[in-house]
């Protein structure tokens, strides 16, 4: 019963972002709203829901193993297997000056949610730090792009809000955003309740569940919006899609959470899981600086990067550190 919890939990997940964000995206056309701003909140919050509903509800179910290994481990799959695949269906290119700003944003801010981790649990100050570096972060973005200081970000947004096909009768996008809200917070449920029953029928730390089964499957709004931009060879708005929900995940969502909830911090992630995101965020980093262009051949290292993590987690993490101690 616990697996067909968990794959109901995928779909209402997909399903349900899916709706939030076309339902949502045609009400902020219909009332005036820009497409920057659609981009630059609609559409990043709307992707980024199902990683915050399920940390939430595993935070007040005292699961916090999987609140904050589903955050780290969403950040890691979205780097290496969602870049990833993007750039196997096309080679991901961008103009270096739209993206280096926020990448480097991303990399001080992951840098901060670590150093925050290191205590031992994010409490109420290190949510408010995250998530006050996240309000930040949206006013400053606001600022510079509405004032023309960055005219290529501000078009990868504006591009970003573009790419989502939405409803024309105003009914539907009602519907389709209050029924997109339902159903990613019953499948949240569904998904927490099912990956809580399989950690402890198989005596698997609830961080890796968290890290793994439960990330990809709040990642897959992310691989569908990405997927599909590739497609229509608009690699940019993937590559900010990722950075995007990653700002999100480690500001916005747990920032959020731990205000609501403090989350205790496991050991592994301490130990190998948060330099593993870490590593995969500076990895984006000399493609950011330079002409930035992921090739196929360099995505297909990514995946397999990924599938090296996955491998690890399935071998066990206590078990690889201890052969290198």
């Amino acid at each position: 019963m616990m697996y067909v919890l968990i794959a109901i939990g995928f779909v209402l997940l997909l399903v349900g972002a899916e709706f939030l964000v076309k339902g949502s995206v045609g009400l902020a056309r219909r009332i005036g709203v820009s497409p920057l701003v659609i981009g630059m909140t609609v559409v990043a919050f709307g992707t980024s829901a199902p990683e915050f509903v399920v940390s939430l509800d595993a935070a007040l179910k005292n699961a916090a193993g999987i609140a904050t290994g589903n955050i780290i481990g969403s950040n890691i799959a979205n780097i290496l297997l969602i870049l990833g695949i993007t750039a196997l269906i096309k080679p991901v290119q961008g103009d270096p000056g739209a993206v280096l700003r926020d990448g480097v944003i991303l990399l001080v801010c992951s840098a901060v949610f670590t150093a925050l981790c290191w205590f031992g649990i994010l409490d109420v100050t290190a949510g408010f730090i995250l998530f006050g570096m996240f309000i930040c972060f949206l006013f400053y973005s606001y600022w510079r792009e509405r004032h023309g200081a960055d005219p290529e970000m501000a078009e990868l947004h504006a591009h970003e809000a573009e790419e989502i096909e939405v409803p024309d009768n105003i009914w539907l996008m009602l519907v389709m955003t209050i029924g997109g809200i339902a159903a990613v917070v019953y499948g949240a449920e569904l998904l927490v309740d099912g990956a809580t029953e399989v950690a402890r029928l198989y005596g698997v730390p609830e961080e890796v569940i968290g890290l793994t089964m439960i990330a990809i499957g709040t990642s897959l709004p992310e691989l569908a919006a990405s997927g599909m931009a590739a497609l229509r060879g608009h690699t940019d708005v993937a590559l900010g899609n990722v950075i995007g929900s990653n700002l999100f995940n480690v500001l916005g969502v747990l920032g959020l959470v731990a205000l609501i909830q403090p989350l205790p911090v496991a050991q592994q992630l301490l130990d190998f899981d948060l330099w593993v995101m870490m590593g995969a965020t500076i990895l984006l980093v000399p493609f950011m600086v330079t002409r930035w262009e992921l090739s196929r051949k360099e995505g297909f290292v990514f995946v397999l990067c990924y599938a090296a993590y996955i491998s690890a987690q399935a071998y066990g993490v206590e078990n690889l550190l201890a052969q290198f101690s």
